[in-house]
């Protein structure tokens, strides 16, 4: 088994045309590729996140298919700095557009795709409302040749991959950003590839189909794994106590909080007061606090 500080992760330079992405291996040939934080858009063409490559000798396993067919296409000009084998599979870790919309581009180039049954179901019934969007954000010429396009191999809780003698588990824990998150797990290297339930260096954003309780659970059902290295769904590659932090703590504080608001007869309009100050640090804070506040007050209304 390898291990690597963090300190010690190789940051590699991303190529001039990637643009926004940028490389970091987090185990020998285990990658993240860092997308940024902010909106999707023209230059980063719907990869506003971060993404994962496991390369073995028999091909190579990518973790989310990038946000638009242009955005999948500059994954795999990254791709193309790390290794010579080609895309095999890629797993779609959840709903969200740059978890799979790019997958038209992998299928055309022979990979196998695969999600969860409730990521599925998802993607079918937000496919247009997510392409929508994305026009209005990246541009009719960055969203040209997207179209949805959806998995070959659907599993229910998990599914176990093999390739080039590398062990690959994919875990469905239950709902959190999105009803059909999963997780990656590599139990050789102690790697986790978390897909949208841990966002670090970036508040996370509670949407009206997350389910805030599912998704303390979900990161509860993956930090057991007690993973050497994390590679989050929003943000650079990181340790199990910082994604604690910037995921775990914040959604159970804003659940305490709103559980003691809901208790003294609070209502909707003034959730958003209650108190998210000691998570200020975290990028886009501003502007998604309050809504997360109404987000989960709505939630535990009915719990």
């Amino acid at each position: 088994m390898f291990r690597f500080a963090l300190a010690a992760l190789a940051i590699l330079p991303a190529p001039l045309f990637a643009g926004t992405l940028t490389t970091v291996e987090v185990a020998p040939n285990t990658y993240a590729i860092e997308g940024p934080f902010g909106q999707r858009d023209a230059e980063n063409l719907g990869n506003n996140a971060t993404f994962g490559l496991i390369v073995t000798d028999e091909g190579a396993v990518l973790i989310d298919a990038g946000g638009t067919y242009k955005g999948a296409a500059a994954l795999d000009e990254v791709i193309g700095t790390l290794t010579d084998q080609p895309v095999k599979y890629v797993i779609d870790t959840g709903g969200q557009d740059h978890r799979w919309l790019g997958n038209g581009y992998w299928k055309e180039h022979g990979a196998e795709i695969i999600t969860s049954e409730g990521a599925l179901a998802d993607q079918k019934a937000r496919a247009s409302l997510e392409l929508t969007m994305l026009d209005a954000l990246v541009g009719e010429e960055a969203l040209a040749g997207t179209e949805p396009v959806y998995a070959d191999t659907t599993f229910d809780e998990s599914y176990t991959l093999t390739l080039g003698g590398r062990e690959i588990e994919i875990t469905h824990p239950g709902p959190a950003h999105t009803p059909g998150d999963s997780f990656v797990w590599l139990p050789a290297e102690k790697v986790m590839f978390t897909g949208d339930i841990v966002f670090v260096g970036r508040i996370l954003g509670v949407l009206d189909m997350s389910s805030s309780i599912g998704w303390v659970e979900a990161f509860e059902a993956m930090a057991a794994y007690e993973p050497a290295h994390v590679v989050p769904g929003h943000g650079p590659a990181t340790d199990l106590a910082t994604a604690t932090k910037d995921t775990y703590d914040y959604l159970t504080n804003l659940r305490s909080q709103m559980a003691d608001y809901i208790d003294e007869g609070g209502d909707i309009i003034g959730s958003v007061n209650v108190d998210q100050s000691q998570f200020e640090y975290l990028e886009d804070f501003d502007t998604l606090a309050k809504r997360n506040a109404q987000a989960v007050f709505s939630q535990m209304e009915w719990e």
